[in-house]
């Protein structure tokens, strides 16, 4: 699951090419639909090297956009059973599907829309490989699936300019304590100030 934070002002430096269709309806869409092109930036040749692989991710993942109050993530293929007390996710039994709040879409900035959506790409080629998105007993900031994905958009947004104290929010999940907040920090490398 991917953040969301409030972005600070002037870090809305994105990737050449980087699309957001901010009308699409509520209901499930290719990914394409929601982000044209996003298959040709240079970040995905980055997450996928091999050009047939980089299709058929690009080509099987869909969105689901939501009418609830949420940012991303990718749904489970059923109901993970240690869930979020009160969460109650999109499940896609066998189909890629990175579900995306309807406001989230609507209203994020541009770089926060890039780099959840790759975050959960990460998350969607991880489970491809065999990966538990939520293992049970696991700290959110210490699931190696978490940090994987955050390293990677944190090191594609910090080659574009991005500034520590936007990614210092962008770390700021609300599911997470400071205490977790600061872990995360230190493991990225982002100063605390």
């Amino acid at each position: 699951m991917s953040s969301s934070a409030t972005a600070p002002t002037g870090a809305e430096v994105v990737p050449e090419g980087f699309r957001i269709e901010r009308d699409l309806p509520v209901g499930r869409h290719p990914i394409l639909a929601a982000f044209p092109g996003l298959d040709r930036l240079p970040t995905a040749k980055r997450l996928v090297t091999d050009a047939a692989a980089r299709r058929r991710l690009f080509g099987a993942t869909s969105v689901e956009l939501v009418d609830q109050d949420l940012w991303m993530y990718v749904a489970p293929f059923e109901a993970p059973k240690n869930a979020r007390r009160g969460w109650r996710p999109v499940v896609s039994p066998g189909a890629d599907c990175i579900v995306v709040g309807a406001n989230h879409l609507r209203t994020s900035s541009p770089l926060m829309l890039f780099m959840d959506i790759y975050h959960e790409l990460c998350h969607i080629l991880q489970r491809q490989g065999g990966a538990d998105l939520w293992p049970p007993g696991v700290s959110y900031v210490k699931r190696w699936t978490e940090i994987e994905a955050y390293r990677f958009v944190i090191t594609e947004a910090r080659a574009i300019g991005v500034p520590d104290d936007y990614l210092r929010e962008y770390l700021r999940v609300e599911w997470i304590s400071d205490e977790e907040h600061r872990e995360l920090l230190a493991e990225f490398g982002v100063p605390a100030h």
